[in-house]
Order: C-alpha cells, then structure tokens, then sequence
C-alpha cells in the first residue's frame, strides 16, 4: 500500500474515532477535571490516546500478517492502553501504574524476544555488547519512554508536537536504512496523531470538543516508540518476512535515536534528578518542566508550544544529519551529553534565566 495513502487512511479513521469517542467519554466520566495543577476550565474527554490506540490496531490488523511478533505487541500495547485508561478513570497509585508497565514491556521483551542487544561503538573501542543485561535494559528504556511522554504532556499539543516529532523521524530513518516495517508503523501513528493534535490545540472548536491524550495516549506513545527504535536499531530481531528484503537494509545505529526522543528524555531526567536533589519524591507532579520555564519567562502557551517544537525539530535534523553524515559514534554521544549539561546548567540557574528573559520582553510575564 502506497505510503501516503496509508497516511490519509490514518487521519481519516483516528478522526472519526474520535467523533465516536468524545460521548463515550461523558457517559463513562473519562474526562479530565480542572484542579489546582492543570490550566483548563472546564472537563475534557480524554480519548485521543484510544482514537490514536484504535486507528494503530485497526490498519496494522488489515494491513499486516498477524505473526507472533505483530500479535505480542498488539496484546501489549493494549493491555497498556487499558492501564492507562483505568489511570484517567480511577487515578491509579504510581507503584501499580509501574508494575503493570513493567509487565507490559516484559511481553514483547521475553515473549517477541525484543531486546536491545548492544549500545553501538559509543567509546571508540569496540561495539558494546549487553549481553545478560539485555533484557532488564530493554524493560528500563520502554518504562522510561513512557513516563518521558506521560511527563512532558503539560500544555496543550506538546505530547502530540513530540511524538509527532519522534515518528516522522523514525518514518526518515527508517526510509535511509531501507526498512519497511517502521516505517509503515509510524506513518500510521503519525497520521493518527493529526486530528488529536487539531482538537488539543483548540483550532476554532468549542469546549466539548477539545480532547486530551490521557495516560493511556501518553504511555503509548512512549512504548510504540521504544518498541519501533529496537526495529530500527535491531532489524534482525524484528520479523519483516512479509516485506521484500533488500542489500540497502541495515541498522540505524544506536545512539542516532536518541536525538528523536531528545526533548522528552532530557527533560524527564532533568527532573527527576532535580526532585531527588530536593529530597523530593521521583514521581511527585511540580511546575518545574520545560513548558512551564517557557511561561514563566512571559511566553504563553502557545507560544512556549511553538519554541519547544522548534527546538525538538533541530535535534531531530541534527540527530539524522550525524546519522547520514555516519559522523563517528563517540562524537554523536560527547554533543548529546553536552546539550544535556547545559540544559541541568540552565536548570540550575532558571531563575537567572527567567529574569533575563524577562527583561528582555515587552509582555507582561505569565504565572
């Protein structure tokens, strides 16, 4: 199937979806209810992540084999969609949430045997090889992808800006290393994406029609990702037999896809070492992300909306400008960690920041 047309087929279902959804969510309570810590006025449906979660399983059922490694991660993935969507419903205790993460990431690791095996040549001495620690990596990296995109959904579109972010990037890495599965997968995800991503943001509709992604959207968004770099990394742990093979395939190198997940993951660590620093706990909710820095120095939303995708797209170019360039691993890495430690540095010092900033703007600063 033609790839664009698998993106239309995409927007259009998640779309309709989401027309199905959104009074399905007032008769069942899904609906997000303004509190001390969120911006919105009134509830909203929290249904984008299973209009995304619906459109995904749909189009892969019609559209791919249903061998074991296709149905593991469907059984998966839904099972972490229904934890998800429990989470909005009945606000799940943190610990449950974990573990039930934990079992969803253990499906497609010990049951598809998705694992990643080595980190590349990241010290200019050799592939590092995880050998027995494969497993227990693999289960982190898909626990932490999903609180990094459960985490940064702070305001309105920035988890559907950054996911969107994350698959068109797999959809161009996936398309220089010449592999038809993910890209195939996150076209579709990224299709189903555009319509939430319009109702979110507030593009001329009316309360009841404005949604959420919700927990259950957020955690899926982490772990179809995780799921889709160990593809891109790990092609020959992934079964494509269904897809005719080519000599161009090869693996994306490891530390390349960092760069597509680099706003989240950075400001997932960022503070969580921040909290713990404070003596606080790991999983206590605070204003301290990214977004709110942004409005605080006087940007609003919208704007603070705008700034962070830009930034998420740069590193993106960056990452697949190293990647095409096959600029030497070790390097990719050292300019990675140096952005990390001047994002911690700007942490540090936010408030110098924000005054700063403050004081270089015309507009009035926004709590």
């Amino acid at each position: 199937m033609n790839i664009w047309m698998v993106l239309i087929a995409a927007t259009v279902l998640s779309s309709v979806l989401c027309n199905i959804l959104i009074p399905m969510a007032w008769r069942t309570a899904l609906v997000d209810v303004p509190c001390e810590r969120k911006q919105h006025g009134v509830p909203v449906p929290l249904v984008g992540g299973l209009a995304v979660y619906g459109t995904m399983l749909i189009m892969m059922v019609a559209l791919l084999p249903l061998e074991v490694d296709i149905r593991l991660f469907l059984v998966s993935s839904s099972f972490m969609v229904l934890i998800g969507a429990l989470d909005d419903r009945y606000d799940i205790d943190p610990g449950v949430r974990f573990i039930a993460q934990m079992l969803a990431a253990a499906v497609v690791v010990f049951g598809a045997d998705v694992q990643i095996t080595q980190l590349g040549n990241l010290f200019g001495t050799g592939v590092i090889e995880l050998g027995a620690f494969s497993m227990p990596f693999t289960l982190l990296c898909i626990v932490a992808a999903m609180n990094a995109y459960n985490m940064i959904d702070g305001i309105d579109g920035l988890l559907g800006a950054m996911a969107m972010v994350a698959f068109a990037g797999i959809v161009l890495l996936a398309f220089m290393h010449s592999q038809q599965l993910p890209m195939l997968v996150a076209t579709i995800l990224f299709g189903a994406m555009i319509p939430y991503l319009i109702r979110n943001i507030g593009v001329k509709f009316r309360p009841v029609r404005k949604i959420f992604m919700g927990d259950s959207g957020s955690m899926l968004v982490g772990f179809t990702v995780v799921w889709m770099l160990v593809m891109l990394t790990h092609p020959e742990r992934i079964l494509e037999s269904w897809f005719e093979a080519t000599p161009e395939m090869s693996a994306v190198r490891p530390v390349a896809v960092l760069w597509l997940i680099a706003v989240p993951l950075m400001d997932m660590f960022a503070i969580l070492a921040r909290r713990v620093l404070k003596g606080q706990s790991p999983f206590k909710p605070d204003r301290e992300h990214l977004h709110h820095m942004f409005m605080r120095a006087g940007f609003s939303a919208r704007r603070a909306l705008a700034i962070i995708s830009v930034i998420a797209v740069v590193k993106l170019a960056l990452g697949l400008t190293l990647e095409w360039m096959q600029v030497p691993e070790a390097v990719v890495l050292s300019l990675f960690v140096a952005i990390f430690v001047l994002y911690l540095i700007m942490l540090k010092h936010i408030w110098r920041v924000v005054s700063w900033v403050r004081r270089h703007r015309d507009i009035e600063p926004s709590n």
